[in-house]
């Protein structure tokens, strides 16, 4: 009784008032220095006639919007802050400060007479001739619960489709497939087989080239499973309210789509036999083939493990698999890339890890054989572009050159036979590269943790530096006292495989003192998350960067972040390790990582070690203390999705495979709960969208059931990054970093 009346004291507030002044002067740090630096540029964006590109950089008090004339490459302002500043204070009724405007990108329209971005997700336009600026309210797409449940209380966007030569017209009517004259003219036919539970989707229908076939998908719904939230403080009113939102979860029944096929002119229908794509996770869009006598979908298995490109044959309703991919752990499904070069489906450029190596693949569409384009024990990252006419492909990728950072993207050109490979940056740099509509040119921002973003425009053919556009400034962030994280590479759990990381220390740093380390994880595993370019400032969301840690280590800590095995971005096999392992999170790579910096610097103490994070990285923060507590000691765990069967569908199925099996429960949060040794601070959005708050509550129930020990902070209104990067931030980091310092003490 004594510890539950604890746990619960410890429910309301932190156990003493913070009185350090170092926190204080942790958390004003980022406002003193985010403003410092000057002429640091963002990835640019192109305009859709290539004649102009625009980017975001950083000016004095905040940032200003660079538009580029390509032919002249004069550079002017993209349109008026000022002006669009005004219009968005008085569309939301608040002051909005032209140099912070509150979106990163944008897009011209109307002949660069307006401009379109978003503001929390939400789409809004600016005109650039009267300045009135307003939320975009136009009709979209039926919502589907993370891409595989359809929200059935939403109406489908039912706009009819008109045929090649313009006469007809297709839509669907009570669930059936309708062709009729345009403009609503006579009906010619109709389906007669759909049904609420068996309907067609009207935002799947294409029009075959030349007007003879009509292909959609025929769908039986899956579980609508709603999460109910309770709104404590809602704004403009006392009492609570309600919110829901739909919420499929690992092993749900999700939507079942299956492609039929009609003859335009009579209206016979063609179905095309599953046996080859069946329990589907997700079929891709129906692109019809240029001839018009075949069509083709991308198919992805429930559970990740096989994935294909499936064409069908219009005159027989015959499906064939063009290609396919069948892997014994996962296959990748925010890498998967497929290319119909010219829309003939005679060639298909495919991305694979086959071999244990991200890359690309030609493939004979009609035979199916597949020839290696890029070959190497290295990965392709991005592809931007690919021109079928010159048969040459656009990339990005990384550990190409033996010594540099695996992890720093480089670009590339290849031809389709793999043949005049051409690197077109250099430098053991990152770059990110946007390339011209037309693929001449190529705007390039590169940069290191210790080297600020430069960026220049390309020749997309030679990697040849046209001009260079901005050189950023950061001295006076120097002067002030910044210093750039250090590199430090260690080997894994396999005393062979390099484990990249970086560490922060305190401005005050005193090699003979000893300082607890706080490890920042987040361990994905859809990517990887150490800081590879200079700009420091980034939110906390996958991870936190260089500046919160730095906010952390003035406290008198050492902070590290390490891209562990379970991570992507590098081999297959590196990847492997997460799959039904999510509780491994990298935590032997990691060990065996800072053990090393132990080794090589005596200021570092291991036996004071610490662990922030939030998401993904809030369960691998509990799981440190749950399953490797003889090494972490105290952790600070932000939104975590702590028990996988309570979290989203399509992440977790992803890396934990389908059905739901014991795998699910062996990184649970919530069954080993009785395994808490260390110190805990859990931190939550009351009305998280992400991860369900009540994975989090569930937590606590298991915590106290266990007679354990914790602090919690529940932040009413709070979404998924609250007290992170949203919310009451600096409340959210003052209860952090006196946790840290009660938990672990700081130097000594």
């Amino acid at each position: 009784m004594k510890r539950l009346l604890l746990a619960l004291a410890l429910l309301a507030g932190p156990v003493q008032a913070q009185t350090d002044p170092r926190v204080a002067q942790s958390i004003a740090l980022r406002e003193r220095w985010q403003w410092l630096t000057r002429d640091i540029a963002f990835p640019a964006e192109w305009d859709a006639d290539g004649r102009h590109f625009h980017y975001r950089k950083t000016v004095a008090g905040g940032f200003a919007f660079v538009d580029v004339d390509t032919a002249t490459r004069a550079k002017s302002a993209a349109f008026d802050a000022a002006a669009v500043a005004k219009g968005l204070g008085k569309a939301q009724g608040q002051v909005v400060d032209p140099l912070r405007l509150p979106f990163e990108h944008f897009d011209f329209e109307g002949g660069r007479r307006a401009i379109r971005f978003a503001i929390d997700d939400a789409p809004w336009r600016c005109t650039l001739t009267d300045y009135v600026c307003a939320p975009v309210d136009e009709p979209g797409r039926r919502p589907r619960g993370f891409g595989v449940v359809r929200d059935l209380k939403v109406p489908a966007l039912n706009v009819p489709q008109r045929s090649p030569d313009g006469a007809r017209e297709a839509l669907v009517v009570d669930d059936n497939l309708v062709v009729r004259g345009a403009n609503g003219g006579a009906e010619a036919w109709r389906s007669q087989d759909g049904s609420p539970g068996d309907f067609y989707d009207p935002e799947t229908l294409v029009w075959s080239p030349d007007g003879k076939w009509v292909a959609l998908y025929r769908v039986r719904p899956g579980y609508r499973r709603i999460v109910t939230r309770v709104v404590s403080s809602p704004v403009g009113q006392v009492q609570p309210k309600l919110a829901e939102q739909l919420y499929p979860k690992p092993g749900d029944a999700i939507d079942q789509e299956r492609p039929v096929l009609f003859e335009a002119a009579t209206g016979r229908r063609i179905d095309v036999s599953d046996a080859l794509f069946p329990n589907p996770w997700q079929l891709g869009d129906i692109q019809w083939r240029k001839d018009g006598r075949s069509f083709a979908f991308e198919y992805l298995r429930r559970g990740f493990q096989q994935a294909k490109v499936i064409a069908v044959d219009t005159a027989t309703g015959t499906a064939r698999a063009v290609i396919g991919e069948d892997a014994k752990t996962f296959v990748f499904n925010e890498r998967r890339f497929v290319h119909d070069v010219k829309g003939e489906g005679r060639e298909l450029i495919w991305a694979s890890e086959r071999d244990g190596w991200r890359h690309l693949y030609w493939v004979d569409g009609a035979t199916g054989r597949v020839r290696p384009i890029t070959r190497g024990r290295w990965v392709v990252r991005d592809i931007a572009r690919i021109d079928d006419d010159a048969r040459r492909i656009w990339f990005s990728a990384g550990g190409v050159t033996p010594g540099e950072d695996p992890y720093h993207k480089h670009w590339f050109r290849i031809d389709f036979d793999g043949r005049n490979l051409t690197r077109l940056t250099d430098g053991d740099e990152t770059h990110e590269a946007r390339f011209s509509p037309d693929g001449t040119s190529f705007v390039d921002v590169h940069s290191r943790t210790d080297l600020p973003e430069v960026t220049d425009l390309r020749d997309a053919s030679s990697g040849r530096i046209i001009a260079t556009l901005e050189r950023g400034d950061v001295r006076a962030l120097t002067a002030a006292g910044y210093r750039p994280p250090e590199p430090f590479v260690a080997k894994g759990r396999d005393g062979t495989t390099d484990i990249y990381g970086m560490v922060v220390r305190p401005r005050d740093y005193d090699p003979g003192k000893r300082y607890a380390v706080i490890e920042n994880i987040y361990a994905g595993p859809h990517d990887s998350f150490v800081p590879k370019g200079y700009w420091p400032f980034g939110g906390f969301s996958g991870g936190d960067k260089a500046m919160g840690m730095q906010q952390i280590a003035d406290l008198g800590f050492i902070v590290v972040m390490i891209d562990g095995m379970g991570t992507a971005n590098r081999s297959k096999a590196f990847h492997d390790v997460a799959w039904k392992n999510l509780a491994d999170s990298g935590f032997p790579d990691r060990i065996a990582w800072m053990k090393a910096l132990a080794a090589k610097d005596a200021s570092v103490d291991l036996s004071r070690v610490g662990i922030y994070g939030g998401s993904a990285g809030g369960q691998s923060t509990l799981n440190a203390l749950l399953f490797h507590p003889d090494f972490y000691k105290a952790g600070v765990a932000f939104a975590g999705c702590f028990d996988n069967r309570m979290d989203k569908i399509d992440w977790n199925e992803q890396w934990l495979g389908w059905p739901v099996d014991a795998s699910y429960l062996a990184a649970s949060g919530v069954v080993h709960a009785d395994k808490l040794r260390g110190k805990l601070l859990l931190v939550v959005g009351e009305q998280d969208s992400n991860v369900d708050p009540a994975s989090t509550m569930q937590v606590v129930d298991a915590l106290i059931r266990a007679d354990k020990d914790f602090e919690l902070l529940v932040v009413p209104n709070g979404e998924h990054s609250a007290g992170r990067s949203t919310g009451p931030v600096a409340y959210g980091q003052r209860r952090e970093y006196d946790f840290f310092l009660r938990a672990l003490g700081g130097a000594r």
